[in-house]
């Protein structure tokens, strides 16, 4: 992929080639960005966990504690999923795949890739997938 430079105020446009190198750059950046920050955080996570004391004499607040522990720990598996979807998008974006419904191969709006950077289906196809599980769910 070449390399593309991109002043920190440059916002997709519709009024562009979709998916050009700067789109591609700038959602390169904007997943980059968002996984360092999960990781930054799981790493907190993992320091104040390691750190906390579980030598506690009282039940309740060894109770309260493994509760604290156990949302902690699901927080950090969801990060986990999020960093691989982010992955993935990185992938597709390398692949030039990145932007395009996997279901119709349409391109997905700008502002819904610019909200949820790593969608991977229309808003269109992505309402008809949650209405089938509405429909599958309800049996």
């Amino acid at each position: 992929m070449t390399k593309v430079t991109i002043d920190e105020s440059y916002t997709p446009s519709d009024t562009e080639p979709f998916m050009n190198d700067r789109q591609r750059e700038y959602f390169r950046r904007k997943l980059l960005n968002w996984k360092s920050e999960i990781l930054r955080e799981a790493q907190g996570t993992l320091s104040a966990l390691q750190s906390e004391n579980e030598n506690h004499p009282d039940l309740a607040d060894r109770a309260s504690s493994e509760t604290d522990r156990a949302i902690e720990l699901r927080a950090r598996d969801r990060q986990r999923k999020l960093t691989s979807k982010i992955d993935a998008a990185l992938a597709r974006i390398e692949d030039r795949s990145y932007g395009f419904c996997e279901e119709t191969g349409e391109p997905i709006s700008l502002k819904r890739l610019d909200a949820r950077p790593i969608a991977t289906l229309s808003l269109e196809a992505q309402e008809r997938h949650e209405r089938r599980e509405r429909v599958y769910r309800d049996d």
